[in-house]
């Protein structure tokens, strides 16, 4: 039974990686990831206004210690909040590509492409096998429109390809107008692998202050749907590697998640409850579905429950939104009188 999987032009042992997270943040973490059976390790984001405080001494082009940008920039963390400076990471890559044999893909997080370009290619250098930029920007301009944002995340993809040779993987949010259309203009500029999904950490009213306060969540099951549906939508279309990450945390989710076409897992807040040790019971449990569907190989199931197989994915979508909303539709109508 072969359970290898392709991914970003690499092949896992099996779908299930470490996402981005602390997780790998020491030696002994990412060792501990792989003796657990994880195929792969994402590392924790490097972020946009770490990289540029570091090495320019701004935050989007404004002086922490200018009067008057104080009060703009006083949420943000001083360098020495973060668990490595980026010198450290690129250390860390290279560290533990000597001390492990899974995949090591690092982790760009921002706003903007902003440094972006020179720190990508060191972090080539430093040996990593691929690269994450996930750009978590949450658009509060209403004067911005849907076509600039995508035309710029496109952009930046292109540029990112001309500048290194290791794969890329965008981490996708699911709130774009059609994120379809999206995802194939983002395969057209070559992109690697899509990642599905960005989670928005959403606010909640502080009464005490009266203002608004991030709530960070772990990751639920209820998440995952979302990501099966848009797994599902989106295999037929793209050329582009697809991962699944957020919601998923039992070798049940991990099967859907095949099944819907996903290429590669990403597991955090499953492994942060209950260990590294969870990547070989996930593992265990696809081998043992796979076993009793008669699955000689991943290709053999992956897609299988994709809109691939519909003549018209959107009646699809629009039945079962109906069925859902009247859960008797599906039973034969009752006689009147």
């Amino acid at each position: 039974m072969d359970l290898s999987t392709p991914y970003l032009g690499l092949t896992l042992a099996h779908p299930f990686m470490a996402g981005a997270s602390p997780l790998a943040s020491s030696l002994d973490g990412a060792r501990r990831l792989e003796d657990g059976g994880a195929s792969a390790i994402v590392l924790h984001s490097l972020f946009e206004e770490q990289v540029t405080m570091d090495s320019v001494g701004t935050i989007h082009h404004r002086d922490p210690q200018d009067a008057q940008f104080a009060a703009a920039l006083t949420g943000f963390p001083s360098l020495d909040h973060y668990v490595l400076t980026p010198r450290g990471y690129l250390k860390h890559i290279r560290l533990l590509k000597d001390a492990v044999r899974v995949p090591i893909m690092a982790s760009l997080n921002g706003t903007t492409s902003e440094e972006w370009m020179r720190i990508a290619s060191d972090i080539q250098e430093a040996g990593a096998d691929a690269l994450e930029v996930n750009i978590y920007n949450i658009v509060s301009d209403p004067s911005e429109s849907a076509l600039s944002i995508e035309a710029y995340l496109k952009d930046l993809v292109v540029e990112l390809k001309r500048t290194v040779r290791i794969p890329i993987a965008l981490k996708l949010s699911p709130y774009y107008t059609n994120l379809g259309h999206f995802a194939r203009r983002l395969d057209e500029a070559a992109v690697d692998g899509l990642v599905l999904f960005n989670r928005f950490y959403q606010a909640d009213v502080r009464l005490g202050t009266m203002t608004l306060v991030p709530v960070p969540e772990p990751s639920t099951e209820a998440a995952l749907r979302l990501r099966l549906q848009w797994t599902a939508l989106l295999r037929a279309h793209v050329r582009a590697s697809l991962a699944i990450t957020g919601g998923v945390a039992s070798p049940d989710d991990g099967v859907k998640a095949v099944l819907a076409g996903a290429d590669a897992v990403q597991l955090v807040s499953a492994v942060l409850a209950r260990g590294a040790t969870h990547f070989g019971e996930m593992r265990n449990g696809l081998a043992q579905f796979m076993q009793q569907r008669g699955f000689e190989s991943i290709g053999a199931m992956k897609g299988l429950a994709s809109v691939a197989r519909t003549d018209d994915p959107a009646f699809v979508e629009r039945a079962n939104y109906i069925k859902t909303l009247h859960p008797g539709a599906e039973s034969p109508p009752r006689p009147r009188g």
